[in-house]
């Protein structure tokens, strides 16, 4: 990695300065920057200076001036099932286990497969990066076929190997889908865009067995393990009548808690269990949007926060959300956790955005590569624009980011140093071969 000039020395040549109005690096936390500058090499932050100060280090091969604009690390989306985006609206206004059941597995069963994922994981990296989400951690089916999509997109990703117990058009039984799976993480484990996590999908489809198993395998592979848990009352009934403990007590003794665990939802916790996940240092990935859609509750997020949990945000997939927008789930994150709490203060801007980046970054052992704006990191990064008459006046960019801007605000968005992204369209797509591809799925989806 390139390092900045001495004073006097002669400007080092660069790839890209990016001068906006304002950053927001998240690393040091809680700080904004006016008038600096963000250097690239590489792929890689090179610097973050002063502009007056950049403009004389440095030698750009292109410089972008971002006036009315605030730069901030790409949004990291902890929880989706991207290839759902071509359920988006099929299957509305009905608790989760019925739209799981009655909606949902069945339309699975009938149309998922290699053709499905990779169109439905296109359609949702493109509307990812058209909201600055620069990473997103994947749980479904055929993730050789997701990986395509991301890739083809530009997008980072970390898959999910996939669990469940039974079969689908993907594999027969858990054992077929962690070999499956596996063979995908060998095949493409190299790609520095692409990681991979264990998926089981949650303690009402997934065996002791099967989660030991898992268990063993991400203290060998030093992966994590992504899983719903403790989403509804039903699944925490359901554990208690067949294992004769709650999800998070039966995850537990199976090994299963650790730094290694992102336990998505976690809407209904005790305060023992809470007090178990702080001390296990496990991480939560927090869906604002789909709890409220689906029913399942609201998280006790203040309480969360206070034991000092790492968190991230997730979107959940469209079918249950209906978008994967980063910006309406700080948003929700934030109003919901004040008015259950009583608190204005709890979960602010700052902490907020924190949580859209570097907490679901922490969450997939990432942190080290992006999630803030230090130097060496990844140049995984998203431009807003904040001075459009609509959300006028502006006193403070990161309280304008949760509570007033949306991912409509959006201009770029680049993956590790790459603009993938540029006024409001993907770079490496053309959008227009979206609709045709959606309208061929809606077509399918309703004969």
């Amino acid at each position: 990695m390139n390092t900045p000039s001495a004073p006097g020395a002669a400007p080092l040549p660069i790839d890209l300065l990016i001068c906006p109005e304002w950053i927001i690096p998240i690393e040091p936390a809680r700080i904004t920057l006016s008038r600096h500058a963000v250097a690239v090499n590489d792929g890689r932050i090179v610097a973050l200076l002063p502009c007056d100060e950049a403009l004389l280090r440095f030698r750009p091969r292109k410089t972008m001036n971002l006036p009315g604009q605030v730069l901030l690390p790409g949004l990291v989306n902890l929880h989706t099932h991207a290839a759902m985006s071509l359920l988006r609206g099929y299957a509305d206004d009905l608790p989760l286990m019925r739209w799981l059941s009655e909606r949902i597995w069945p339309a699975e069963s009938r149309y998922s497969g290699l053709e499905f994922v990779q169109a439905g994981t296109l359609l949702a990296c493109a509307e990812m990066v058209r909201g600055g989400i620069t990473t997103f951690n994947d749980m479904y089916f055929f993730p050789d076929a997701a990986a395509a999509a991301a890739r083809q997109i530009g997008m980072r990703a970390v898959l999910g190997i996939v669990v469940i117990e039974f079969p689908t058009s993907y594999a027969a039984d858990a054992d077929d889908y962690l070999t499956k799976g596996l063979a995908v993480r060998d095949a493409l484990g190299d790609d520095p865009l692409l990681s991979f996590c264990l998926a089981p999908h949650a303690p009402y489809t997934v065996s002791d067995r099967t989660f030991s198993n898992i268990a063993t395998l991400a203290a060998q592979l030093e992966i994590p393990v992504h899983v719903h848990l403790h989403e509804t009352d039903h699944e925490i009934d359901e554990s208690l009548k067949q294992h004769g403990v709650r999800p998070i007590e039966r995850l537990r003794r199976l090994g299963l808690l650790g730094p290694q665990l992102i336990a998505v939802h976690a809407v209904h916790l005790e305060p023992g269990e809470i007090d178990l996940l702080s001390h296990e240092a496990c991480h939560l990935a927090h869906c604002s949007t789909s709890n409220l859609k689906l029913g399942s509750g609201i998280p006790p997020m203040s309480v969360i926060q206070s034991h000092g949990i790492n968190f991230g945000l997730g979107t959940d997939g469209a079918a249950s959300n209906n978008r994967l927008d980063l910006f309406q789930e700080m948003r929700h994150a934030a109003l919901l956790a004040k008015g259950a709490n009583r608190n204005a203060e709890v979960l602010d801007a700052h902490t907020t955005l924190a949580a859209a980046t570097l907490g679901g970054a922490r969450a997939l052992g990432l942190d080290g590569r992006i999630g803030s704006l230090l130097p060496g990191k990844a140049a995984d990064l998203c431009a807003v624009r904040l001075d459009e008459w609509l959300i006028q006046p502006c006193f403070d960019p990161a309280s304008h980011l949760v509570y007033v801007a949306g991912r409509e605000q959006v201009t770029h968005t680049w993956v590790a140093g790459k603009l993938v992204m540029s006024n409001g369209v993907p770079q490496q797509f053309d959008v227009s071969e979206l609709r045709d591809i959606t309208g061929l799925w809606h077509t399918r989806l309703t004969s």
